[in-house]
């Protein structure tokens, strides 16, 4: 064998290798996906970056605010004369120029403001935090859906193996005249029962896979070719006796906080704002219709007509027609308001979390039962099978038998499904997290 055929080779077993990997998708990779791909999260990222960029700090606040103005005008008539401040009769072109600058010195309103625009950045971000975390549970229980009817189809598949095995020793053994003709008849419906049984579960099985990957916005895939890990052999996440982190109940401690911030922002404008200004300016005049050479240079009189003026400002509020004290008193029943939302979010996350834990419990407490059962139905199945073979049972007892196995092999799939999937649930509504 040369050594092109053996790259040739090579590169084929690692490329299907490659490829047989990027069909599996586990749990973990569906959630990357959806969080990427999904349209609402990322307005929420945009508006957290918005709220950042609107965000003034206290220094930028603080900084002077400064304009630079000029007019050009004209007085036909009887004038001021800016040279001697005397009315004339003269017409007059007048250019001034201004240069001012304000800024605050002590503004307790600044203060207030920027804590405000921090939480509000908190809080932007907490609101895709709850959008995430919703969608995660639409994620969750997607998943889990389509990875029930997956392992359900492979449960079906190896009963069918025995269905196809047994209808053709039957058919054999109706043939040469050791089994009757009816259980032959009776092999068969079961058989045919099976293959629709079967059918219906792969349709089942590609709607739920097609269903989920339009939840994550993946359309294009091919889910024909999609695998879901099934990780029911991992720990079950244990309990947790604490509530850590809620996306919703952080967002409605935020909430409360910026409520405080609003309250301290409309106190401060009952507080008095010093400020400093600082002012320059010139102008520029001459005479309408009169020789050039009577009237200085445009550069003389801006240096000649120069004003400035610094000064500091202190401004008290002394009455506002109690107008602000009301918008306190507003904002101290909306901090309240937002206080007992916090008690109403941690209570319903208490009672949801106390609904899946008792669910969790009683799924562990049948788990035995529904083992016990399956154990059971396989012992009795091996017997009958044995039964039979040997022409001692019918073919519809069997097939009856064979059933009540196959029953209890979804019972028992089903609820070790049902366990793993209220864990990982308990820990998003808990911490955001699939793992605690």
């Amino acid at each position: 064998m040369n050594k092109s055929l053996i790259v040739t080779i090579i590169f084929f077993l690692f490329f299907a290798l490659v490829n047989g990997q990027e069909n599996s998708w586990s749990l973990t990779k569906c959630m990357e996906v959806a969080l990427q791909n999904n349209i609402e999260i990322k307005i929420r990222q945009l508006e957290i970056k918005r709220t950042q960029k609107s965000q003034n700090s206290v220094l930028n606040r603080m900084l002077p605010f400064v304009s630079l103005s000029g007019e050009q005008s004209y007085n036909f008539g009887s004038t001021i004369d800016p040279a001697s401040n005397g009315r004339v009769s003269s017409n007059i072109q007048n250019d001034n120029f201004y240069l001012n600058a304000r800024t605050n010195l002590i503004d307790f309103s600044a203060f207030a403001n920027a804590k405000k625009d921090k939480i509000n950045i908190e809080l932007a971000k907490a609101d895709k935090d709850v959008i995430e975390n919703e969608y995660k549970l639409q994620i969750l229980e997607s998943f889990y859906q389509t990875l029930y009817a997956q392992e359900l189809i492979k449960i079906q598949k190896e009963q069918f193996k025995q269905a196809v095995f047994n209808l053709e020793r039957v058919t054999k053994e109706v043939a040469i005249g050791s089994k009757p003709q009816s259980d032959l008849y009776d092999m068969q419906l079961s058989f045919a029962e099976e293959e629709n049984r079967n059918l219906e579960s792969e349709q089942l099985y590609g709607i739920k896979k097609l269903q989920l990957f339009q939840l994550m916005n993946a359309t294009d895939i091919v889910t024909t070719d999609v695998v879901l890990e099934n990780v029911l052999n991992e720990n079950i996440p244990g309990k947790t006796e604490n509530i850590q982190y809620s996306p919703k109940i952080k967002r409605a401690e935020l909430k409360y906080q910026n409520s405080l911030k609003s309250i301290n922002a409309e106190r401060a404008n009952n507080l008095p704002i010093v400020s400093a200004y600082y002012g320059y300016s010139t102008f520029y005049y001459t005479v309408l219709n009169r020789p050039a050479g009577n009237t200085d240079s445009f550069r003389n009189q801006l240096d000649d007509n120069t004003n400035q003026q610094v000064g500091i400002q202190i401004n008290v509020p002394i009455f506002n027609g109690f107008r602000n004290n009301k918008k306190i008193d507003a904002s101290k029943i909306e901090s309240e308001k937002s206080k007992q939302l916090i008690e109403q979010e941690k209570q319903e996350l208490e009672k949801q979390v106390a609904i899946e834990e008792q669910n969790r419990n009683n799924y562990l407490e049948f788990q035995k039962k529904l083992d016990e059962k399956q154990k059971y139905a396989r012992a009795s199945l091996t017997t009958t099978q044995a039964k039979f073979t040997n022409g001692k049972v019918e073919a519809i007892l069997y097939s009856s038998v064979k059933n009540q196995l196959l029953s209890a092999e979804y019972d028992v799939l089903k609820n070790g499904l049902q366990l793993q999937y209220i864990g990982l649930k308990i820990n998003l509504l808990k911490y955001n997290s699939l793992q605690n």
